[in-house]
Formats: C-alpha cells, structure tokens, sequence
C-alpha cells in the first residue's frame, strides 16, 4: 500500500514549508525590529526638539532644513529596507513550494 510512503511525503513536504514559514518569518521580525528602532530614534528626537523649544532656549544647533532631509531620507531607506525584506520572504516562500512541487513530482514519477 501508498499510505505509509504516501504519510511520510506529506509529512517531509509539510516540514520543508514550515521551516521555510519560520525563515521567513524570522527575516520579518528582523526588519520591523530595524523599524522599531528608527522610529523610537525618531521619537526621541522630536520630543528631544520640542522639549528644547518649549524650554525658551531656542532650537537645537544643528537642526533645520538639513537634519529634516536627512530623517527624511532616512525614512526612505528604512522603507526601501522593508519592501527588499518582503520580497525577500516571497522569493523565499515560492522557493519553498517550488521545492515541495518538485519533490512531489519526482515521487511520482519514481511510484
């Protein structure tokens, strides 16, 4: 009979797809903890220049038109990083299935 050989396929094809679930997964927590990060520098930065403001001192030497261009780009870059790591986890999950429709073929062709 097919049905042990048969369980023992659908269980290695079931373990290839949920370790390539977990990859990509991991990869995303990567990338938002990245995000994290920035948008907590960012939040600190601006409580940063409003507490200065409010103070009567003035503003913060070095702000301006430059350091808001920079955050802005940086901004950018942290997005950039984000999408390359989504496409990443795409590529890596159709890897992943291409893997199993592959391996579900030989195992046809060898019955």
């Amino acid at each position: 009979m097919c049905l042990p050989r048969c369980v023992a396929e659908l269980s290695r094809l079931l373990d290839h797809a949920t370790h390539a679930g977990l990859l990509a997964a991991r990869q995303r927590a990567v990338g938002l903890q990245a995000r994290i990060q920035q948008l907590e520098n960012r939040l600190s930065e601006v409580l940063g220049d409003r507490a200065w403001r409010e103070s009567g001192l003035g503003a913060p030497a070095g702000t301006g038109t430059g350091s808001q261009a920079i955050i802005h780009l940086e901004q950018q870059v942290t997005g950039q990083r984000l999408q390359l790591e989504e496409r990443d986890e795409d590529r890596a999950a159709a890897r992943a299935a291409n893997r199993e429709l592959m391996a579900q073929l030989n195992a046809a062709r060898h019955r």
